[in-house]
């Protein structure tokens, strides 16, 4: 996503607005630290789905351990 400085979103808001219609929102930054974001008023927001892969993926009781001794193996005195 493009970020532009508080004097080029002045200086040429018209255009970003524009751009922002056509479904290419962009941040708005002051001294670099992002402060608004301009997205069109119609652009579908982002859903967060939790739990749509329920019952589809099965995550083994080891997962934590998974490759420990790999692992272990890559650091001096690990083996």
């Amino acid at each position: 996503m493009r970020i532009v400085n508080m004097h080029e979103a002045k200086t040429h808001l018209s255009r970003l607005v524009e751009a922002a219609a056509r479904g290419e929102p962009f941040i708005i930054a002051r001294a670099g630290k992002p402060v608004a974001k301009v997205v069109a008023l119609d652009a579908p927001q982002a859903r967060h789905r939790i739990g749509f892969l329920a019952g589809q993926i099965a995550v083994p009781d080891d997962f934590d351990r998974m490759g420990a001794d790999e692992i272990r193996a890559l650091f001096p005195g690990g083996a």
